[in-house]
């Protein structure tokens, strides 16, 4: 059962609650082995973090703006609020791993032995032990709302994982094997992994900025549902988009020439109640053609395959 506008409104705010809280305590615990270890690899995961809370509260605001009815000057509603924080989310994440090879390099260069890395290991433990559950909260939100924003914010704490398993690594090889190099090595690859990240989160932003096409295979199911209807004869001009969790469906059914208005408006109706079941969250919009009928229609060159 989809659940409705104000269930989904409030679900996507609990989320982004858990992510700033979730960050906070990550700050204070990774500040503490920072200072405690000096390790570049938890300094690494630290500046992740701090990032974290900023692009979270940024999503927290976002969230709030997409879910925010449609208004007079907004007819279409606040969606797109969403992709745009993802956008400036990606850019806070592209500027910590600037920072971190920076840090990264110079340590190399002057390699230094990391202290108390029993202390930094249990931090990083319970780093990975908190972050995991949130991405588990976060994954379920998502797979119930499409959110982008929480949906870019579960992909960065989800390559947290990875980063902070990466840290403990890194430490339990130095304190252990006295590999003071595999530090810096780690917290330039944690860098480089960080920028991945950020240019991952951007282009899903792009996309919905740009208006582009929702997947094919969405598109192939709501031509396969508006033909299913026996008065339809064929579907042209789909359109789709989508603007935070809310798609814009448009479309065109051909139907019988003789048909009444009334009837046809009917036909139409019935199909939009059935995209609707299909996808919940959208919104619809039918026009109706007479089938046979010649009219101008602009061609494009095959899409190119959608990721």
């Amino acid at each position: 059962m989809a659940l409705s506008v104000a269930e989904l409104g409030a679900m996507m705010k609990r989320a982004t609650y858990a992510s700033v809280a979730v960050a906070t305590l990550l700050i204070a615990v990774k500040l503490l082995g920072w200072v405690l270890t000096g390790s570049v690899s938890v300094l690494s995961s630290l500046l992740d973090s701090g990032l974290d809370i900023a692009a979270s509260l940024i999503n927290l605001l976002a969230v709030r703006a997409a879910i925010t009815p449609a208004d007079r000057e907004h007819r279409f509603g606040h969606g797109k609020a969403e992709p745009i924080a993802a956008l400036g989310q990606s850019a806070f994440i592209a500027g910590s791993a600037v920072f971190l090879l920076v840090e990264a390099l110079y340590r190399i260069i002057n390699p230094a032995p990391v202290e108390h890395s029993m202390t930094g290991i249990g931090i990083m433990v319970f780093s990975v032990a908190v972050t995991l559950l949130l991405v588990r909260y976060q994954r379920g939100v998502v797979a119930k709302t499409g959110s982008l924003a929480i949906g870019s914010d579960e992909l960065h704490y989800r390559g947290d994982l990875v980063l902070n398993g990466s840290v403990i690594l890194s430490l339990v090889l130095s304190s252990a094997l006295g590999w003071f190099l595999v530090d810096p090595i780690f917290g330039a690859a944690i860098a480089l992994w960080i920028v991945y990240s950020a240019w991952a989160i951007a282009r899903g932003a792009l996309t919905q900025l740009m208006d582009r096409e929702i997947p094919d295979a969405d598109r192939a199911r709501i031509r396969a549902i508006a033909t299913a209807h026996d008065e339809v004869r064929a579907v042209h001009d789909l359109r789709t988009r989508a603007a935070g969790p809310t798609a814009f469906i448009q479309l065109h059914l051909e139907m019988d020439g003789g048909m009444s208005l009334q009837h046809a408006h009917t036909v139409s109706d019935e199909v939009e109640a059935r995209i609707r079941e299909a996808f919940p969250y959208a919104e619809v919009m039918i026009h109706q053609d007479p089938a046979g009928i010649a009219e101008p229609r602009q061609s494009f060159p095959p899409a190119r395959k959608q990721a």
